[in-house]
């Protein structure tokens, strides 16, 4: 995946209609030598005039569109919102129902937790751990997961079919270390935490004294959780993560836990097998269940339904939500208005239904077109690559050659659109509503369960500002949300356009062939097709790039995370690397001038750094890099290029820059 988390807010945006400079030169500061800080080179200016919005952890080139494509959005409902008439059980009737539901401040309030009271009751006659499998089971139906996560996914060594999954889950603060490190920070999170635990228990009607203990079992359950669960990094490596199972043996696994009532209460008839993706994890869960009074594990379910719908209640619990995940963990200043706030949820709800009208407004097909002749060469780029590597055995380029011309591509919006006819939306409940759309996406997965992957089936919504590689399908999806300037810009020069979507569309392509891309075969299994020798070579040219981000210091004395950050850094410089190759391809016979005083050759990397162009605030900075797989913008930039030969040749680099990487420290993979 391509892009770091967006935290969404209003600024003023750009219309789909009006033309974006490709190189705005006024946003570089070429005070700065490229060579010291090609980041700041390239993007200086911007950063001092672009300060980050109250409603922003950060703000950046991807940020900017997606607050466009909110802006876009906000136009499409907003006319659906006030259509009087429309069909009923249409998509624009759902549309209007879910977002006015949701901007009837004046009702939620009046309702208070009214809304969730019957799952809070069901948790409050929980007496014994035998009735905690349809407890839970009730739960899951409705988007909440104690404990650890339920879902569908590809066989990951049977990948054309879809089988259940039981993954390690339940901590309330953002990743298990935070439970475990003794630094002040962690210390003052868990201090925070808890507070934040008995203001909530209170709004939803404990008292100060009852919250307190609440507060308590919480962190205690969630904290022995987090001692049993797998680090970030370790959760990386899918080998760790397969350990399929029949029924009979996860019950042995946990057997304190209910698996038949709670399958039974989900709806899943004649279970047979599964991924139990963190077996240690699942086996701790049926000794803690036991451990646990009836009343620690009142309180700790109760939380997860609160705060699972905690964004959708009155004021007051929104504004505590926010508080502390939004201010206190990412300097956030204040919260983004409701109609945003209620548009990003139908949008999540209705995801496909408000895509096909969005495609329909804001993406030409002339993108589309121009998308595909990119691929196409960077298809080309990428198998001349590893044809020429130096390091690799001709059986292994074989097999590397023969995935990727077997990689599928997804450009803009699915053929075939999610049908919502069976979701019921109404239009003065919007809890109600969230938790009906929760319960629709959760019965559309139950029904995958043993049949053939649907490979017309998209992991994204056509607005979200991403893209991904999946694995298991051996396809790169684009979105059209993310075809837009800097990444894309239809009336920019090729050198512009290879260095933002191009790199991206490398990037996809080379996650097929990263560190944990790599083990899945040309038929999407997880399968060892390497030579022992190869995976050798590449170990030790990886480990090199695991050293350079390593020693990137990016705030105080914090650096990156070679390791967690390990597949993204593959993809980037890999994506540079082909990006640059098919750019070559693309100017070959072509007379090649100066725009603005740049050669393409330059224009190619400034064009990388400006998408990656992005203030943040030091708490988003931080949190990211102990949780995000994504290095910060500026590693993005300031590390992967100086890798490249024809970087320095393109800036006259010299061992005097800072920046300056000797030819036997650098990364060269792909």
């Amino acid at each position: 995946m391509l892009i770091l988390t967006i935290l969404a807010g209003p600024v003023n945006t750009v219309s789909a209609q009006e033309k974006v400079k490709a190189i705005d030169t006024s946003n570089m500061d070429r005070s700065v030598s490229p060579g010291d800080n090609f980041f700041r080179y390239a993007n200086g200016k911007w950063l001092d005039n672009n300060p980050i919005p109250d409603e922003y952890s950060s703000w950046g080139a991807a940020t900017m569109i997606y607050e466009n494509n909110q802006f876009q959005l906000q136009s499409i409902i907003e006319e659906a919102s006030q259509s009087k008439d429309v069909e009923q059980g249409s998509i624009k009737q759902k549309i209007r129902d879910f977002y006015n539901s949701g901007m009837d401040s004046a009702q939620i309030n009046q309702l208070g937790i009214t809304p969730i009271q019957p799952l809070l009751d069901q948790i409050d006659g929980l007496q014994s751990t035998d009735q905690l499998g349809q407890v839970m089971g009730s739960l899951l139906s409705a988007g909440i997961s104690p404990f650890f996560y339920f879902y569908t996914g590809a066989d990951m060594k049977n990948a054309s079919i879809v089988i259940a999954n039981l993954y390690q889950g339940g901590l309330g603060l953002p990743e298990r270390d935070y439970y475990l490190d003794d630094d002040d920070r962690s210390k003052d999170i868990r201090e925070k935490y808890i507070t934040h635990l008995e203001h909530m228990f209170v709004l939803t009607g404990s008292t100060e004294e009852v919250a307190k203990q609440q507060a308590a079992d919480v962190m205690q359950i969630e904290t022995a959780l987090a001692k049993n669960s797998m680090s970030r990094v370790e959760r990386r490596d899918p080998n760790k993560t397969y350990h399929k199972l029949m029924v009979d043996e996860l019950k042995t696994l946990s057997p304190n836990f209910d698996w038949d009532t709670y399958f039974k209460t989900i709806g899943w008839q004649n279970p047979d097998f599964l991924n139990v993706r963190m077996p240690d994890f699942i086996a701790y869960v049926s000794q803690l269940i036991v451990e646990s009074s009836p009343s620690a594990l009142q309180s700790y379910l109760k939380w997860n339904v609160i705060d699972g719908y905690a964004k959708y209640l009155n004021d007051e619990i929104v504004a505590e939500h926010f508080d502390f995940y939004g201010t206190f963990l990412s300097g956030l200043v204040t919260m983004q208005p409701r109609w945003k706030r209620v548009l990003s949820t139908t949008s999540g709800s209705l995801g496909e239904g408000i895509g096909q009208l969005y495609v329909e407004k804001y993406f030409p097909p002339v993108a589309k077109e121009r998308m595909v002749e990119l691929v196409g060469n960077l298809k080309v780029a990428l198998h001349n690559r590893i044809t020429n590597l130096d390091w690799m055995t001709a059986e292994t380029k074989i097999k590397a050659i023969e995935k990727l011309d077997r990689m599928n591509v997804k450009v803009g919006y699915p053929d075939k659109w999610i049908d919502y006819s069976a979701l019921s939306i109404e239009p003065a409940n919007y809890v109600g509503n969230v938790m009906r759309a929760n319960i629709f996406s959760f019965n559309r997965e139950m029904e995958k369960i043993g049949k053939p992957v649907d490979k017309d089936e998209w992991g994204m919504t056509p607005q979200t500002v991403n893209a991904y590689y999946s694995p298991t399908m051996n396809e790169i999806v684009f979105p059209a949300g993310i075809l837009q300037p800097p990444f894309f810009n239809v009336d920019a020069d090729d050198a512009v356009n290879y260095g933002g979507i191009g790199v991206v569309i490398g990037h996809e392509m080379t996650h097929g062939f990263d560190d944990q891309g790599r083990k899945y075969d040309v038929e999407g299994n997880l399968n060892d097709w390497w030579q022992p020798e190869d995976a050798s070579q590449f170990d030790a040219r990886t480990a090199q790039l695991v050293k350079l981000f390593d020693t990137y210091e990016v705030i105080d004395t914090l650096t990156v995370n070679g390791k967690l950050t390990l597949g993204e850094n593959i993809a980037d410089l890999g994506g540079l690397n082909v990006s640059w190759d098919a750019l070559q391809i693309a100017l070959a016979n072509k007379k090649q001038e100066k725009i603005d005083g740049f050669t393409p050759e330059q224009r190619f990397f400034i064009g990388y750094a400006q998408i990656w162009r992005q203030n943040i605030r030091d708490k988003s900075l931080i949190r990211n890099l102990q949780e995000d797989v994504h290095s910060p913008g500026i590693a993005r930039v300031n590390r992967p290029i100086f890798n490249l030969p024809q970087f320095y040749e393109a800036f006259e680099i010299s061992t005097d820059d800072k920046l300056y990487i000797p030819v036997a420290e650098r990364a060269n993979i792909w």
